[in-house]
């Protein structure tokens, strides 16, 4: 039989906390050992050692854990009856690194002995059933990424203010937070506060832990607005009746509302003014377009095509392999560079001959020719310099003929002399040196006409009626 590392737990507070057989192995084991005497429960168990002086001389934590583990194994492999008593704080398999360790070597037997833990603890005090309420347990040391919802989460590994600060930069401010001190024993503390406000405590230690009842996050938002989308196709006679066909119009009326919501509040943060109404009506808008991407995703579900969750992992993987330079080891040397790399990978990648391959000929006519342009100048094929394109744009707008003294919709056409065709090409050239989206700029002029055809014609009313 393989020598045996027994682990057994201190408990979450003092030794009362301890199961009874925890108490004798470590009493009676010829070798023992203690991760740590900072737990209340240690100090019942003076005789044994700890590994508190490793803390001091070891690199990382990772690097101490894995010698504490090889230490173990070394000791078991000595031992007198092949068994050494190892005691952490808790449980044995909650938030164990050393544990995690031992179970990977196959040199040992290690047996995790049944403990009292935090989670047994904090969920008394709180009076929260773990199962019921879908608690979920978090390392405060294991990310340092926002934290994900639902809630309620147990933070556990919150032993100092400068976790606590980590903790804080994870959540929005203003998230409610439980802080839980020394539960269990006669100094505990637990007091509700805010995540902006965890700084605040400098007295942590240990035996210190975070209870966040309440976190939505995007996952938890999104589902349920799968789920809501669900129960119209469900209930709705309307919704049912949609197909992918049927609502590219509402795609594309969504998507035209979206870019005009955003260029109002560029328009208003570019005058520095009041942006609350502006950014209402972006979140409004966009909030209606993701709808739409939701039913396209919904409708791909029930045809056992796609859902929601396949077109995020599709796009979040194209989207690594699209960026070497941060998910790899490509060096670029500026956001030039970038774009033509992601040219080269997207032409490979979709198997083309051309970077115009694959571009949407159904755009409007000026952000069609201003994409290409951009494609142009990534292939070194950029026809004329600033200044060149000022005096093309100035030479053409010289040659044009205006053959009537009148238009109106009837004789419009597309049959013109090559001069139009070089004033508006020269001016998209320009507009690319300047960094302006012409587009943008036309529908801007688009708005400033429209209210001035409205003040006349409040004028004209106002004039007939006087």
């Amino acid at each position: 039989m393989k020598p045996v590392v027994r682990v057994v737990g201190l408990g979450p507070a003092d030794v009362d906390h301890m199961t009874r057989r925890a108490v004798r192995l470590l009493v009676e084991s010829p070798v023992a050992r203690l991760r740590t005497r900072v737990h209340p429960a240690a100090s019942s168990f003076g005789d044994v050692e700890s590994y508190d002086d490793w803390y001091e001389s070891a690199d990382s934590f990772e690097a101490l854990y894995q010698g504490i583990a090889d230490d173990l194994v070394s000791l078991a492999l000595t031992s007198p009856n092949a068994e050494v008593v190892y005691a952490v704080p808790g449980s044995p398999v909650v938030a164990e690194r050393t544990v995690e360790l031992l179970l990977e070597c196959t040199d040992i037997a290690t047996v995790c002995e049944p403990a009292v833990s935090v989670i047994d603890v904090v969920c008394a005090a709180l009076g929260r059933d773990p199962v019921a309420s879908g608690l979920r347990i978090v390392d405060a040391l294991s990310s340092s990424e926002p934290l994900r919802g639902p809630g309620p989460l147990l933070i556990l590994q919150s032993y100092s203010p400068a976790i606590l600060a980590g903790v804080a930069d994870r959540v929005p401010g203003d998230t409610v937070v439980t802080l839980l001190h020394h539960v269990g024993l006669d100094d505990q503390v637990i007091v509700e506060t805010t995540a902006a406000q965890l700084v605040r405590f400098t007295n942590v230690d240990h035996l210190t832990s975070l209870w966040i009842e309440g976190l939505r996050t995007a996952g938890e938002a999104v589902d349920d607005l799968v789920t809501f989308t669900r129960t119209l196709r469900r209930e709705c006679p309307w919704d049912q009746e949609q197909t992918h066909a049927s609502l590219t119009r509402h795609l594309l009326e969504e998507t035209y509302e979206t870019i005009d919501a955003l260029e109002v509040l560029g328009r208003v943060e570019s005058e520095a003014l009041d942006d609350d109404e502006a950014v209402a009506h972006l979140e409004e808008e966009l909030g209606d377009l993701l709808f739409q991407i939701v039913f396209h995703a919904e409708l791909g579900d029930e045809e056992s095509r796609f859902n929601l969750a396949t077109i995020a992992d599709a796009v979040r993987d194209k989207l690594v392999g699209r960026h070497p330079h941060v998910f790899g080891d490509v060096e670029v040397s500026d956001s030039n560079e970038v774009a033509l790399r992601w040219e080269e990978l997207k032409r490979d990648e979709k198997g083309r001959a051309s970077i115009v391959d694959g571009i949407a000929w159904q755009l409007p006519a000026l952000t069609l020719y201003t994409k290409l342009v951009r494609k142009a100048a990534l292939v070194d094929l950029r026809e004329s310099s600033a200044d060149e394109s000022r005096e093309f744009a100035r030479a053409a707008l010289e040659a044009l003929r205006f053959d009537r003294d009148e238009v109106s919709d009837s004789v419009s056409s597309t049959q013109v002399a090559s001069e139009w065709g070089d004033l508006i090409s020269s001016v998209v050239a320009m507009a690319q040196w300047a960094g302006v989206d012409l587009e943008g700029v036309l529908r801007d002029r688009a708005r400033v006409l429209a209210e001035m055809i409205r003040a006349h014609e409040i004028v004209e009313e106002s004039s007939g009626t006087a």
